[in-house]
């Protein structure tokens, strides 16, 4: 069955003014439909593909666009309209298990954000991102993925793109400024769902 591109949980101007129309329009209609569309490229060239060297040529093609269907699908989820523009639930982190884990883990909130802020605008190029639950060590870490890597260690808990596309129009160069804003528009009732699944 061919994967389809998700529809935002809200308008394409809903998280201004941290994150424009323009960019969610790009970065929805264009960005990830090319990755649905691609990946749906791959899977029927795949189911094709006669001998074990045509089908392990197409193996980056999975990767890279099964990758950036996954993160966006995710991403998507993550974001709300921001509660400090008097338009929803982003940005406001509620008392409940997910905030006690990050106080535990990192002593407050804002250091975590910290943490997480400068870990993420020190990748390289382009990448993720990721507030992750690590199932094993029963513990959630701060780590990133290069470019659309989903994560596979952890269960995703936030993810944040740092890809240009999803920045540059607005934020230029200065990924710092894009990582400050996000946080008004994280929608921690998502993170705490999923924290409570993992």
């Amino acid at each position: 069955m061919a994967h389809v591109l998700p529809d935002l949980p809200y308008g394409y101007d809903a998280l201004e003014p941290f994150i424009s129309k323009q960019i969610m329009e790009l970065h929805h209609k264009k960005h990830h439909q090319t990755y649905v569309n691609s990946l749906n490229a791959a899977e029927q060239a795949y189911a094709k593909a006669s001998t074990p060297k045509e089908r392990i040529a197409l193996q980056s093609a999975l990767k890279f666009n099964g990758g950036g269907h996954i993160n966006h699908s995710l991403f998507w989820k993550n974001l709300a309209p921001a509660s400090s523009e008097g338009k929803g639930n982003g940005g406001v982190l509620r008392d409940g298990a997910l905030k006690e884990a990050i106080v535990k883990t990192w002593g407050s909130v804002d250091k975590f954000i910290a943490e997480f802020n400068a870990t993420t605008a020190a990748i390289q190029g382009s990448g993720w991102g990721w507030l992750g639950y690590h199932p094993t060590l029963k513990i959630l870490e701060i780590t990133t993925t290069a470019n659309q890597d989903p994560l596979l260690t952890h269960v995703p808990i936030i993810g944040v793109d740092i890809w240009e596309h999803a920045f540059y129009l607005q934020y230029l160069n200065v990924k710092a400024d894009y990582l400050k804003a996000i946080w008004n528009v994280i929608n921690w009732d998502e993170a705490e769902k999923r924290f409570a699944e993992a």
